[in-house]
């Protein structure tokens, strides 16, 4: 597994895990993933406070604590600001959040800590407040967000004392509002939108990292792309390019990811060890220019 450096903080595994469906394993099931993520060369693991209503924290615990050095051997993310019905940057709720995910997950320290998604009534002096006191405990060492884009972000900076580090975003072959924008500037098409507020190229300039979430999802949590009706002509572009470098189709479409010059880390969030083992195979694969691009126009986007 290549590594990637994160803001000059942290030399993590380019791919992470994401915990958000570990609630449903049982413990020698979660154990079998983490061991193979681990065996594999991941040692990101993204978690956050509402996953499984705070049991895939629980469960990734049990799976610690039964395994003594192994919280040595791993950085761990966890989120919060999300609630039932609205969100909450306030600082009583992003300080309980944080006990309860270390409750939770039954460690001292969080590596990183991300906003879930943007609170329009947030109080920057108040995250700033709640960050300073969690940073100064010891309970987590660095921070992100996730689902801002970039004047969200600098509002956030204006007054943190803390560099926002990551950005976690939706990106998938088949989820590319980031990057189709930035194809089509000057043209009168839908992919011109820019509904991101150039988002992409902000991080690059800041040195924030993208982290893609859901990336081999297509919609918001409609289904994976691979092998599904919609995209008979990307499934058969990946086929092509999964057996020439000898891989599964999975690993073509993280490597597709991987391949991007900002250096963005996706969380895979399967459950099943043999698929993360063939997912991990993307770190070895190195697509050319116009293999990316094919790939993006065969997931129905078009060039100007």
């Amino acid at each position: 597994m290549k590594k990637l450096d994160i803001a000059n903080e942290m030399t993590v595994s380019e791919i992470a895990l994401g915990c958000m469906r570990i609630a449903d394993l049982s413990r020698d099931e979660a154990e079998r993933l983490i061991r193979t993520a681990l065996d594999e060369g991941i040692d990101f693991f993204d978690h956050a406070d509402i996953y499984g209503g705070g049991q895939s924290e629980a469960v990734f615990a049990e799976v610690l604590t039964q395994s003594p050095g192994l919280r040595e051997k791993m950085f761990i993310q966890t989120k919060c600001a999300i609630r039932e019905g609205y969100y909450d940057f306030s600082k009583e709720h992003i300080l309980r959040s944080v006990d309860g995910s270390l409750k939770r997950l039954k460690t001292d320290y969080i590596d990183v800590l991300l906003l879930h998604r943007p609170d329009t009534l947030m109080e920057p002096e108040e995250v700033a407040e709640a960050f300073d006191r969690l940073h100064a405990a010891g309970k987590v060492r660095t921070f992100g967000v996730s689902n801002h884009h970039p004047m969200q972000i600098e509002l956030l900076s204006k007054y943190l004392h803390q560099k926002l580090i990551i950005n976690q975003l939706q990106l998938s072959l088949t989820n590319t509002t980031m990057i189709d924008a930035g194809l089509n500037v000057n043209m009168e098409n839908a992919q011109a939108v820019n509904r991101d507020g150039g988002v992409l190229e902000y991080c690059r300039l800041k040195g924030i990292t993208i982290q893609a979430w859901s990336p081999l999802q297509f919609g918001f949590f409609e289904g994976v792309f691979l092998d599904h009706e919609r995209f008979p002509e990307l499934n058969e572009k990946l086929g092509e390019m999964a057996e020439k470098n000898g891989v599964t189709k999975s690993a073509v479409a993280i490597a597709w990811i991987l391949r991007h010059p900002a250096r963005i880390q996706p969380i895979v969030g399967t459950t099943n060890p043999a698929r993360l083992r063939d997912i991990c195979r993307a770190s070895q694969v190195s697509l050319t220019r116009k293999e990316w691009y094919d790939l993006y126009k065969a997931a129905g986007k078009t060039l100007p």
